[in-house]
């Protein structure tokens, strides 16, 4: 009896091109964006899907699709007795990681016990950049699925953890995590970039608002479009899509002025930036991460930890 692999793959481009690479196997395509909005330790219930559909629909005008969900759920019925192995294709990236959690835990969930192992891009040899899987050639993407690592009992238990974690609503219990050891190479970046995405208690920016801010200041940005481009080619490990940075963008509009050949930071930017008072109020950000709401907690430097706002979200 041959091998039978059950690939999961971070979306459908990595999906499309594996299935150029003719790659032996099937492959489940996960679609979510997890990373945001609500979420809860039980995956894909009726309750959750609903709160999902609510929160797409609301923050970024998306109709869930239930059917693609209806079908990825099925081909993993029964898997333990269909496959020998599941192959997990997740990139570097925090928006990747909180994915993977979720799709570990889910493998958990429906008891597929099956050896599991990870394909993660990252750092490739000869670039100076980060690359994401879809990025590599296919002669690089193949090595990494040749180089898979196979996550322990230990690994997925750390996964487990990390998922109830970010359902929960003392997202401090990371801080622990972030100098563990694992085969999640990237993990402690993913775990401190979300710590970060808190309001700042001084300026209150998280870091992607203040980075968008910097690069009005620091670069010669021509529209709004241009503003985004920088934007999601300079995000670090934060992996957001267009979608996601846009809305960001367009939150921070009180802090800078588009004129019609660029744009610029108004005074309210400026002062933003230098830390002259807490901002978190002034904008709309009212953002849920997991298990808890962004506004409830700001990022203390300082403490090197979340401390308890002042400010209320909606």
């Amino acid at each position: 009896m041959g091998e039978k692999i059950l690939h999961i793959t971070n979306g459908g481009v990595l999906t499309s091109y594996l299935s150029e690479l003719q790659i032996e196997g099937e492959i489940v395509t996960w679609q979510e964006m997890l990373c945001e909005g609500p979420i809860q330790e039980m995956i894909h219930t009726d309750d959750l899907i609903a709160k999902r559909s609510e929160f797409l629909k609301k923050f970024y005008d998306i109709d869930l699709d239930l059917s693609k969900i209806d079908f990825a759920l099925t081909q993993l019925d029964n898997a333990s007795e269909r496959y020998t192995k599941v192959v997990l294709w997740f990139e570097y990236d925090l928006f990747c990681h909180i994915n993977m959690l979720a799709v570990i835990n889910l493998l958990r969930q429906k008891d597929i016990k099956l050896p599991t192992y990870l394909v993660c891009s990252g750092r490739v040899s000869g670039s100076k950049e980060l690359k994401g899987l879809a990025e590599l050639s296919s002669g690089q993407l193949m090595a990494h699925y040749k180089n898979k690592v196979r996550l322990s009992d230990e690994d997925l238990d750390l996964a487990t953890t990390l998922w109830r974690i970010y359902c929960g609503i003392d997202h401090n219990l990371f801080k622990p995590y972030i100098v563990k050891t694992s085969s999640f190479k990237y993990m402690s970046n993913c775990l401190k970039a979300h710590l970060e995405r808190f309001p700042d208690s001084i300026t209150g920016l998280n870091v992607l608002e203040a980075n968008i801010l910097n690069i009005i200041k620091e670069q010669d940005i021509k529209s709004k479009h241009h503003l985004l481009g920088y934007a999601l080619n300079y995000q670090g490990f934060y992996g957001y899509n267009d979608l996601q940075l846009e809305r960001i963008i367009n939150n921070l509009s009180p802090f800078y002025i588009v004129n019609e050949n660029n744009v610029q930071l108004s005074r309210k930017g400026h002062e933003a930036l230098l830390g002259q008072r807490n901002v978190a109020k002034d904008f709309k950000n009212n953002m849920t991460f997991g298990g808890v709401k962004k506004l409830d907690f700001q990022f203390s430097k300082a403490e090197n930890k979340l401390i308890k706002s002042p400010l209320y979200a909606d």
